[in-house]
């Protein structure tokens, strides 16, 4: 049989594993070979999906940094007719996550590609929002540097404005609270903010206001992982 790539999804908080369909354990035991994000988490999570599982059964294979190695030993088991995993850290793998280089040579050496049903952080915040989700994009990471970011805030404003889009955005969970800062310093007082923090988690949290409002009642954000929306449309 050739081989097949399996796009696994994970949990998004930790042990929360409700939102996981039943067939993502029964494609884990159909595959022999993982790339994953972090081989210590991958183990441990599958380890959760079911305690029957032998780990050291499986080839494991980093692809944090994905190296010419890497690259090499993909193609390889791809010839072995090797059914292969591929696991980030959170989520969905190859959306705001490595893993698309090797899904992109999967697909150029005709191999088929499955992706599974799981959740994803950009998605379920928008879903949650009631922002535009005909229209958006997902910008990933905003500048550090305070200049760069404040233009870059601007920016994004001006084009939800114009495109009637929504602006999807993330931060580092310890620059969180800054982030939101910047947001309220620079927006306009009725442009809309969404913040999802802890999604599929006990603690979760997501509620979209106006700048004005969020000046008001700021969260504490530090350290939890975050999703943040902009509209500024009609």
């Amino acid at each position: 049989m050739p081989a097949t790539v399996y796009l696994i999804p994970t949990v998004l908080a930790e042990d929360q594993t409700e939102c996981l369909p039943s067939y993502i354990l029964d494609t884990v035991k159909n595959c022999s070979v993982f790339f994953v994000e972090n081989e210590r988490t991958a183990r441990r999570y599958l380890k959760l999906l079911s305690k029957e599982i032998v780990i050291d059964d499986y080839e494991w294979y980093n692809m944090k940094e994905i190296s010419a190695e890497t690259v090499a030993a993909f193609k390889q088991k791809i010839k072995e007719e090797k059914n292969i995993g591929i696991i980030s850290e959170a989520g969905c793998p190859g959306v705001a996550d490595p893993g698309q280089q090797l899904i992109a040579i999967a697909q150029e050496m005709n191999v088929s590609v499955k992706p599974l049903v799981g959740p994803n952080s950009i998605l379920l915040a928008l879903m949650a929002s009631g922002m535009n989700g005909q229209q958006f994009q997902f910008v990933g990471y905003l500048p550090i540097d305070i200049a760069e970011r404040t233009k870059a805030i601007r920016h994004l404003e001006s084009e939800s404005r114009q495109k009637n889009c929504t602006q999807i955005f993330i931060e580092t969970p310890y620059r969180n609270n800054q982030l939101l800062e910047a947001l309220t310093k620079t927006l306009h007082p009725q442009t809309k903010i969404c913040v999802a923090v802890d999604l599929t988690a006990p603690t979760e949290m997501i509620q979209t206001k106006t700048v004005q409002q969020w000046k008001t009642t700021m969260p504490q954000l530090h350290k939890r992982p975050a999703i943040f929306l902009l509209y500024s449309g009609n």
